[in-house]
């Protein structure tokens, strides 16, 4: 990706009076999250100098953006062209650096693989680095925990857990809460629009990712799921939550290449909360969007559909936790089914939701399971602590702001 030259400024330009501090993001999760932490830096510090290596949500907010990142994010072990492409994106932000005295905080936005680089070139300029987005060094690659000593002079994490596990091993961690618990829920809004949905005596939301892999691989066996359950209750009706309408057009193609589109299932775009409030069960992909389905307190199967050879060759030495999805992790046990890594059919799937619609009262003790994950960010706000914290650091006025 080249240099967007004219966006670069000038050496000295920024306002003297004011540290700056320089972003870098290169997801787009990371783009949402950098966004809500600089409107809150900006509605607190207006003339605070904010760059930025990010996405369009960072520009809108605030941030000078510097170079677009994130369009085409990748999971998982990147290709040898996307090493290259960081490797020149890295002298670049070493160049732009090395003029800009006026940087004295970095705030590396998750994708640790990207970011750690970068922190190194920070550090070695003097500049503090200060980690929004914890990396899952908990979950895999304990390793890297000596790294991030290195690299990180604190750690704003987004889960209760990692507070405590970061301070034991000594690294300067606070928990912010998780941007998905900021905004209010509009019942009233979400019910309107779930008046849209189709009606059935069983209500199923199936939650496939975003990602055109996790689609390939976790869809068909969403899908399969879903018929399968069809066939067990008629009247079932489904919605799947789609965050794009490419994404939608995606899911759409896939579903005509293997089978045919079930006339009981619809499409629900950018309606992920109407879709999950509307429904009485979700089968969604592993993610941050478990979360979501927890704060509406649903009940749910998670799955993520793994390559057996790649777990038995990697995966299986470095992952480091009993669990792997967020509401378990959250809550310490199993409260929701997960299958993950998932190597088979979507007959697991189909039990587990034939056990959750034949016994309303496991049902309700899951709701009541995630009732309780969600009570541990009650009183957080990810956007506005994050934002104190690193006026905090910076020691600008603002940071002892009273909540709202």
């Amino acid at each position: 990706m080249p240099p967007a030259e004219s966006h670069i400024p000038e050496a000295g330009a920024a306002d003297e009076a004011l540290p700056a501090v320089l972003f870098t993001a290169f997801e787009p999760s990371g783009d949402d999250h950098a966004a809500a932490v600089i409107a809150e830096l900006k509605r607190l510090q207006p003339d605070l100098p904010i760059y930025a290596w990010g996405g369009p949500d960072m520009e809108a907010a605030g941030a000078e953006l510097i170079e677009r990142t994130g369009d085409d994010a990748v999971m998982g072990m990147p290709g040898l062209a996307k090493i290259r492409e960081h490797k020149r994106i890295n002298a670049r932000i070493r160049g732009w650096l090395r003029d800009r005295a006026d940087v004295k905080l970095h705030v590396p936005v998750d994708s640790p693989a990207a970011n750690f680089p970068i922190c190194k070139i920070a550090k070695k300029q003097g500049i503090e680095v200060l980690h929004l987005v914890a990396p899952q060094i908990w979950a895999w690659g304990g390793w890297r925990i000596r790294k991030l000593r290195r690299l990180t002079d604190g750690v704003l994490c987004l889960l209760p857990f990692e507070e405590a596990w970061f301070k034991e091993r000594g690294i300067r961690a606070t928990f912010i809460g998780h941007p998905l618990f900021d905004e209010h829920i509009d019942t009233a809004k979400l019910d309107q629009q779930g008046k849209a949905f189709p009606t059935g005596e069983h209500r199923i939301a199936l939650l496939p990712g975003s990602r055109p892999a996790e689609i390939a691989r976790n869809w068909p066996l969403l899908l399969d799921a879903y018929r399968e359950i069809c066939r067990r209750f008629p009247g079932t009706s489904g919605v799947v939550a789609a965050t794009t309408e490419a994404v939608a057009k995606r899911i759409r193609d896939v579903a005509n290449s293997q089978g045919g589109w079930p006339d009981s299932l619809t499409v629900g775009v950018a309606q992920t909360d109407a879709v999950v409030r509307w429904s009485e069960l979700a089968l969604v992909v592993s993610g941050t969007v478990t979360l979501q389905i927890a704060r509406h307190q649903r009940p749910m199967i998670i799955v993520y559909k793994s390559s057996p050879l790649l777990y038995m060759l990697l995966a299986r030495w470095v992952l480091s936790t009993e669990f792997l999805t967020l509401p378990n992790l959250i809550a310490g046990r199993e409260i929701v089914p997960e299958l993950v890594p998932h190597f088979g059919g979507h007959e697991p799937m189909v039990e587990q939701a034939v056990r959750l619609i034949e016994n309303p009262e496991i049902a309700s003790r899951q709701r009541g399971e995630l009732g309780r994950v969600v009570e541990k960010f009650q009183g957080r706000q990810a956007g506005r602590d994050a934002a104190k914290a690193i006026l905090a650091r910076l020691g600008l006025p603002g940071h002892e702001a009273p909540a709202d």
